[in-house]
C-alpha cells in the first residue's frame, strides 16, 4: 500500500518507552522526519512514575526505579533536565538467623563498613575480601561500560580491553575475575572470593534482577545479568532519579518532541512490511525509510509481513513487584543501625546464597518460595519531591520480590499468597510487622500495589514480564557478522532494535536507542547541536 508525502518519515520508532524516545531524539536532532508510535495512552514505557493510591498525590516509579546504566554522555547530547542523586548507603543486610546483627556498606565510611562485617562474620576476613572483590570489579565496570555506545567488539578484544597488554601488573587479578566471571557459573566465582553464606548472597542477588536461575546454572545467564548490574556508570552505582522515574522519560519526550519528532500514543498497529517501511495502524498508513523495533522483538514480530526478528521461544520474568506507602519506616531489629541508613540503600532480605539456591528451586517446581528472597528501597529517604505537601513524613518503598515466574502465580489466589508470604519474610527481620506502618489511601485501603509478571506483559508489553524483554546478552559480538556492528541489526536492512530486546539492552540506559541511532546516522554525529 502505498502513503502519501504526509505520511512518509525517514524514522518510525514503535514504541515510546525511554529507549524508542531517545531514538526519536537523536534522530530528529539530525534533521530527519521522526514519527513515534506508542499502543498505550502515554509514553515512557516501564519508566512511568504513577499515583495508584486513591487521593494520595505519591507518584512512585511503578515498574523500574532506580538508574545505573545511563551513559551521562546520553543526558548531555540530549540536554536532558534529568538530575541522577548517588546513594550514600549501597546496601543492608540483616542476618537471617539473627536479625538483630546485619551488614551495612556504607560508601562513605569504610571503618564502619569493616566493624559491620566484623559483628556478622566473625573476622575482618569477609570485608577484606570484599573490598578485593570490588576493586577488581571496578576496574572491570571502568572499562566495560565505555564500550556499550561503540560498535561491538569481539570477545577477545574486549578481554585484552579488560586485562591484556599495556595493564598494569595489578591487573594479574582482574585477569582471574574476568575469566571466571566469562566462564564459571556465579556460584563458583563467589565460592573463591568469600567464606560466608551471607556475603555470598549479598553479591549474587545482582545475578538474579529479573533473570530466572540458579547460582550455578551453566548457561552463565546469571553472569550476564550480574555484569550489567556492576558495571553502570563505570562505577556500578544505582542512582535515584530525582522527582521518579517519569522524570527520566519526560525529559526524553520533551527532548524528542522539541526536536521536531512527531510522537502519537493510543496507536493500534495492525501490520508492519520491512520491505518497503510500511507501517499501517487501524487507522493511517505510514511508510518510513527506516523502521525501529522499540518494544520487545516477540512483540514486534505479531506485526512483521515476513522473518521474525530472531528471539527466544520461551521469554519469562521472575519477579514480584511491590510499591508501598508508609506512614513511617518500621524499626529494625538491629538497634545498633538506623532504619534510616538501612532503607537508604538496598535492604537484602533473606539472601544468602543458600537461600536464594532454596527459593530458585522451589519456584522451578512452580511454588511460591517459602521464604522469598527480596529487596527493597526507599526513594523517598532520598528524594522526597515525589510526595506531595500533604504527605510529609511519609515514606515509599519499593520492594523486589527475586524467583517469582509467571506460573507460581497461575493458581487461584497465588498473588495474594505471593505478597504475604513476602511480607511475612521482610517481616522476619524487623521488629514491628511492615503491616502496622502501611499508610492508608482516602477509601481506607492500605497502600499496596503488587505487579506480577503477568501484570507486566498485559500493561507494558513485556512477554512473560520479563523485564530486559528477552535473556540479556554479552556485551559484545559472540558472532563474526556482529563485529563493528550495534548490535541493534536485524534480517531486515530497513529494521533495527532499538529496546532493550538489543544486544547490550535491559535497563534503563538509553543506550540500544541511541545505538540504534549511531547506526543510522553515525557515531560522530550523535552530539552535533540541532
Amino acid at each position: 500500500m502505498s502513503t502519501g508525502d504526509d505520511a512518509s518519515y525517514d524514522d518510525i520508532v514503535v514504541g515510546a518507552g525511554h529507549n524508542g524516545l531517545t531514538a526519536a531524539a537523536y534522530l530528529a536532532r539530525a534533521g530527519r522526519r521522526v514519527l513515534v508510535l506508542e499502543k498505550a495512552d502515554h509514553v515512557g514505557g516501564a519508566t512511568v512514575s504513577a499515583t495508584p493510591f486513591a487521593g494520595l498525590s505519591a507518584r512512585l516509579s511503578r515498574y523500574s526505579y532506580l538508574v545505573s546504566l545511563m551513559p551521562r554522555e546520553i543526558i548531555a547530547d540530549l540536554d536532558l533536565d534529568v538530575t541522577l542523586i548517588r546513594r550514600r548507603y549501597s546496601s543492608y543486610t540483616p542476618l537471617p538467623s539473627d536479625p538483630a546483627r546485619g551488614i551495612l556498606v556504607d560508601n562513605l565510611d569504610d571503618d564502619g563498613t569493616a566493624a559491620s562485617f566484623r559483628r556478622v562474620t566473625g573476622s575482618d576476613i569477609g570485608f577484606t575480601a570484599w573490598q578485593s572483590f570490588y576493586r577488581r570489579l571496578g576496574v572491570v565496570a571502568d572499562r566495560v561500560f565505555p564500550t556499550m555506545t561503540q560498535p561491538l567488539r569481539t570477545a577477545a578484544d574486549m578481554h585484552d580491553l579488560v586485562v591484556g597488554p599495556g595493564k598494569s601488573t595489578t591487573d594479574t587479578s582482574t585477569a582471574e575475575l574476568w575469566e571466571a566471571l566469562t566462564t564459571l557459573p556465579l556460584g563458583t566465582l563467589l565460592g573463591q572470593y568469600f567464606d560466608d553464606d551471607l556475603v555470598r548472597g549479598i553479591a549474587a542477588t545482582d545475578g538474579f534482577i529479573g533473570t530466572f536461575a540458579d547460582l550455578d546454572d551453566p548457561s552463565l545467564r546469571q553472569n550476564i545479568c550480574f555484569l550489567y548490574h556492576v558495571i553502570g556508570g563505570g562505577t556500578g552505582d544505582w542512582d535515584v532519579p530525582v522527582g521518579g522515574m517519569g522524570a527520566v522519560s519526560g525529559a526524553l519526550y520533551q527532548a524528542a518532541t522539541s526536536a521536531g519528532a512527531d510522537i502519537r500514543t493510543g496507536v493500534e498497529i495492525t501490520g508492519i512490511d520491512p520491505a518497503d517501511g510500511t507501517v499501517e495502524t487501524t487507522s493511517d498508513t505510514f511508510g518510513g525509510s527506516m523502521l525501529y523495533a522499540a518494544c520487545a522483538p516477540q512483540v514486534f514480530n505479531t506485526f512483521l509481513d515476513g522473518t521474525p526478528i530472531p528471539c527466544e521461544p520461551d521469554v519469562r520474568g521472575s519477579q514480584l513487584k511491590i510499591n508501598l506507602l508508609l506512614d513511617r519506616l518500621p524499626r529494625l531489629r538491629d538497634t545498633s543501625v538506623s532504619p534510616v541508613a538501612a532503607f537508604a540503600g538496598t535492604f537484602h532480605i533473606n539472601q544468602t546464597a543458600t537461600q536464594l539456591h532454596d527459593a530458585w528451586r522451589q519456584a522451578n517446581r512452580g511454588e511460591v518460595p517459602e521464604v522469598p528472597p527480596c529487596e527493597i528501597y526507599c526513594h523517598t529517604l532520598t528524594d522526597p519531591s515525589i510526595l506531595g505537601p500533604e504527605l510529609a513524613g511519609k515514606h515509599t518503598l519499593t520492594l523486589f520480590g527475586l524467583h517469582m515466574p509467571p506460573e507460581v502465580f497461575d493458581e487461584p489466589g497465588a498473588v495474594e499468597h505471593a505478597v504475604g508470604a513476602t511480607f511475612a519474610s521482610l517481616n522476619s527481620v524487623l521488629e514491628e510487622p511492615i503491616q502496622s506502618v502501611i499508610a492508608h489511601d482516602q477509601n481506607g485501603r492500605p497502600c499496596i500495589e503488587a505487579k506480577t509478571p503477568q501484570d507486566l506483559e498485559g500493561a507494558v508489553g513485556l512477554p512473560g514480564g520479563h523485564i530486559f524483554h528477552r535473556p540479556l546478552q554479552w556485551p559484545w559480538a559472540e558472532t563474526a557478522s556482529e563485529v563493528g556492528r550495534w548490535g541493534v541489526e536485524t534480517p531486515h536492512p530497513r529494521l533495527l532494535l532499538c529496546g532493550a530486546g538489543a544486544r547490550r539492552g535491559g535497563g534503563v540506559s538509553g543506550i540500544p536507542g541511541r545505538n540504534a541511532a549511531a547506526a543510522v546516522l553515525g557515531a560522530g554525529a550523535l552530539a552535533l547541536p540541532r
